[in-house]
């Protein structure tokens, strides 16, 4: 069998984690599909994918030949668009992970305007508040709130934000304003685990303190906490774009600023590096500029 075509059949099984989605998204049967990952695997000698009655995951050697696979495709899909001729319209499919909170105020309208750009792309979008990884999880951009690991991605940075402790004007004047972090055990603490920990670290380099909270609300969404904090009910800590629009407002009030730890950078990242893809070039392009024109992420 045509090797590209054995290494595109295997990319979609990994990708879908399961030979019944390949065969419905590669418009195959199932046991040519299950042919072609048997030939593969005889061609090269070694086991790609684990089977069981409930799931199909790539071995370690399946996971490292996953990636590979895919770069070869875009390759391939970029030696396609050259001859097509660099003006051409990407086509195909994009799938990107963000924060939930981010991806509904900044990736969704990005979304929405590429595909009316370019009508022959989809988009899927997983916001979760946790790090998706980009290989295991099939993505080609994701966007990272945080300090980088190591990383052989690629990655733009495109703003950043800070940890704001706030709390409703009503509940200071109430409650009193916390000078220092350390007045905080003095308050009715709300913590979001999406973004925090019941252990909040405040100042930077030899500066820098933690405080143990007990909060009175733990809720798994940063949209409670915000609400919660709306309602006067206490002192949350939350990332600066997410509460700007209060802040603006006065419906919420800054505290602790002087205490503040260093931002926090947002790089948006994707797997390919100069060669990537038309269809994630332009994504990428498109999002960095939205994203840095943004004043809540300056």
């Amino acid at each position: 069998m045509d090797r590209f075509y054995l290494m595109s059949v295997f990319v979609a099984v990994a990708e879908e984690e399961s030979f019944a989605g390949a065969a419905r998204r590669l418009n195959m049967s199932p046991p040519a599909v299950t042919r072609a990952i048997a030939a593969l695997e005889e061609r090269l000698g070694v086991k790609l994918l684990n089977r069981t009655t409930r799931f199909v995951r790539a071995t370690d050697a399946g996971l490292r030949y996953l990636e590979d696979a895919r770069r070869i495709m875009a390759d391939a899909d970029e030696a396609d668009e050259a001859a097509a001729g660099v003006n051409a319209a990407p086509r195909g499919h994009l799938a990107l992970t963000a924060p939930v909170l981010f991806g509904r105020m900044f990736v969704t309208p990005t979304m929405v305007d590429y595909l009316r750009r370019f009508p022959g792309m989809s988009v899927s979008a997983l916001f979760l508040d946790r790090v998706v990884n980009l290989l295991e999880e099939g993505m080609d951009v994701g966007i990272r709130i945080g300090e980088l690991p190591d990383s052989t991605m690629k990655a733009i940075k495109v703003g950043h934000v800070r940890r704001v402790v706030c709390a409703a004007p009503a509940y200071l004047a109430e409650h009193g304003v916390p000078a220092s972090p350390d007045q905080l055990v003095q308050h009715a603490v709300i913590v979001s685990t999406g973004i925090s920990t019941a252990e909040w670290r405040f100042g930077a380099g030899s500066k820098t303190s933690s405080v143990k909270l007990k909060p009175r609300l733990t809720v798994t969404s940063n949209d409670a906490a915000i609400e919660a904090a709306l309602q006067g009910f206490g002192v949350t800590r939350l990332l600066s774009y997410q509460i700007a629009a209060h802040l603006d407002s006065g419906q919420l009030q800054a505290v602790l600023g002087s205490y503040e730890p260093p931002p926090l950078p947002i790089h948006v990242l994707h797997r390919e590096g100069r060669q990537a893809a038309a269809k994630v070039r332009t994504f990428v392009d498109l999002l960095a500029d939205k994203l840095r024109a943004e004043p809540a992420l300056r």
